[in-house]
């Protein structure tokens, strides 16, 4: 099966190599020259959390014109980076293809929706972690699970992926899934960026404890109020268990602060923020991360998203 991944970060190596190791073949469309530079020449190399390594010839490139006609595609770009990802793919993606987001944040979808069409565009949640540790090497943080909202052209990625090891489960509204990453991602993420910590620090402080437990419980809030049915009741106690589950983790909010890059934080807190506003549910914790976060790489910033999703990211999701 021939794949294309958008992207060439710590989650797209790792993808590229999990799924060139299964036989298939794998093309990375991105940006990052010397990431580009790498992957072409070295391969995808993963250091599997066991310590084996696994390195996979891939094709990258910058042009969509070398991709035309690709009919799968695994968009793995930061939230701000959707919308030249998108503009990438309405150059390169077959009539009849389909692209699969799994990213982190609010709002990519939708992007991807406004230059692909509704029938392109497949949602999924994953919670597999990778740390990216140079061009075109990254280290896995542990396996997760692919959860794919049903669409008629992602069966052949759902298999792509389990026959590559990795854990699928397919659901009727991926929406639940999204906001409960979302949970955790607001709670850990700008903390660990902030602070400069790994993400079990953040329970050994308690005002840091405190924090967490006011960005879960806003974001629940906010789910709540846009109808969205979360998988737990608890929003406090999954942050905290996520954050003991990757406790040795750097969030890549923080390793994206240390080199002075732009955040998700737009598509984190900023559309937490935002839509709290919208519902009339007050997110000062959400609120405060989100500009703090954007001023500590204010002046290196080279991209932005429009934070202000509203309610059409709520189609298909009761209330």
């Amino acid at each position: 099966m021939q794949i294309l991944i958008v992207g060439t970060g710590a989650l797209a190596t790792l993808f590229a190599a999990r799924l060139g190791a299964a036989g298939h073949v794998v093309s990375l469309l991105g940006t990052w020259q010397l990431g580009l530079r790498a992957l072409g020449t070295s391969g995808a190399r993963l250091l599997e959390a066991a310590g084996a390594q696994l390195t996979q010839v891939v094709k990258a490139t910058d042009d969509p014109q070398d991709s035309v006609g690709a009919r799968h595609a695994i968009v793995l770009v930061k939230a701000w980076q959707t919308e030249r990802a998108a503009r990438q793919l309405a150059v390169c993606l077959a009539a009849d293809g389909v692209a699969l987001t799994l990213q982190n944040g609010l709002g990519n979808r939708e992007t991807l929706i406004q230059h692909l069409g509704p029938d392109r565009v497949a949602f999924g949640v994953t919670t597999t972690g990778a740390t990216l540790l140079g061009p075109g090497l990254a280290r896995a943080g542990g396996d997760g699970t692919i959860a794919l909202e049903h669409h008629p052209g992602v069966e052949p990625l759902a298999d792509a992926f389990r026959s590559a090891g990795m854990r699928v489960e397919q659901v009727a509204d991926a929406a639940g899934l999204a906001w409960s990453k979302l949970v955790a991602n607001a709670a850990i993420n700008p903390l660990s960026a902030i602070l400069q910590v790994t993400n079990g620090e953040l329970l050994q402080r308690p005002d840091a404890r405190d924090l967490m437990a006011e960005l879960a419980s806003e974001t629940a809030r906010v789910a709540r109020a846009c109808g969205v049915q979360l998988p737990f009741e608890d929003a406090i106690a999954h942050a905290e268990a996520v954050a003991l589950q990757t406790a040795s983790n750097r969030s890549s909010m923080f390793q994206d602060v240390r080199r002075g890059a732009p955040t998700e934080i737009d598509a984190i807190c900023g559309a937490i923020a935002d839509l709290g506003r919208v519902k009339q549910i007050p997110t000062p914790a959400n609120r405060f991360c989100w500009k703090l976060v954007r001023a500590l790489v204010a002046d290196r910033r080279d991209a932005a998203i429009v934070s202000s999703i509203g309610d059409s990211y709520f189609g298909g999701t009761s209330g």
